[in-house]
């Protein structure tokens, strides 16, 4: 990670910006803990992801701790198509 005050990145902002686009996170410290991070796109979109699939998983135990307490209600196939057409 490479540290940059903000007056460094206005003076060399392509300099710091290839860096977040080789892969190189910047770091920017900033008054009142005002912080900023600087990375690439690509970087970007994968912590998104990451974070996307965090959720799911979330979503995954929630149901599975349902499942497990019981808190369910089951359908047969017939049931279930019976629904479909009262629809």
């Amino acid at each position: 990670m490479t540290v940059a005050k903000q007056i460094e990145i206005r003076d060399n902002i392509k300099k710091y910006f290839d860096l977040a686009f080789e892969g190189e996170t910047v770091f920017v410290p900033r008054k009142n803990n005002k912080n900023v991070y600087v990375i690439s796109q690509k970087e970007y979109e994968m912590l998104q992801k990451a974070k996307r699939n965090a959720e799911y998983i979330n979503m995954l135990d929630h149901s599975i701790a349902q499942l497990d307490s019981g808190d369910v209600i089951r359908l047969s196939i017939g049931e279930l198509r019976g629904m479909e057409s009262d629809g």
